[in-house]
């Protein structure tokens, strides 16, 4: 009898071993959400919130005497507008100026000598710290064209590496 029961507890322990082996880790995570509220009558996409513009490999022939790099456009997506009451915007980059380009983006890194250059769609600088020209919105979705080249400096060459600048934006609605 003591021998059944013995066997009967082993025989419990086994399937509740075999159990705990088969309830092993089949994958776990976590789901994180952030963002911001807020006051302005259109929300920003979350892709063109913070985005990287991927200005390529410049030859420094390119940046020779002041050349430049082919623009890279991008765009901050505006989305759910409505235009009730505050009909247009105006967009400001900020950011570390360079001594390059009036009103220009400094780069840091490897890389010096050259400055990134902000402009409108239609190719007009937008000088750091000062407002883009006024954009209307219609009700629903809008895209805030922009572009981005790469300028040399006309006073010495430019010198290759890697680089980066980072620009913040602020919009404002009239």
């Amino acid at each position: 009898m003591n021998l059944n029961k013995i066997a009967l507890v082993l025989g419990l322990g086994l399937s509740i071993a075999a159990g705990a082996a088969n309830a092993a880790d089949q994958g776990h995570g976590t789901v994180t959400f952030v963002g911001s509220i807020i006051d302005a009558p259109c929300s920003i996409t979350p892709e063109t919130s913070e985005q990287i513009v991927r200005m390529g490999q410049i030859s420094t022939a390119e940046l020779k005497d002041g050349g430049r790099s082919n623009s890279r456009a991008f765009k901050i997506a505006l989305e759910n507008c409505t235009t009730e009451t505050l009909k247009t915007v105006q967009t400001t980059f900020t950011g570390a100026p360079s001594s390059i380009v009036d009103g220009s983006l400094a780069i840091e890194g490897k890389a010096q000598n050259a400055a990134i250059v902000l402009t409108n769609a239609g190719g007009k600088q937008i000088k750091l710290g000062t407002a883009s020209d006024a954009v209307t919105l219609k009700d629903g979705n809008n895209d805030l064209n922009f572009a981005a080249y790469m300028q040399g400096n006309s006073a010495n060459a430019a010198t290759p590496g890697e680089f980066k600048a980072i620009a913040t934006f602020a919009l404002n609605y009239q």
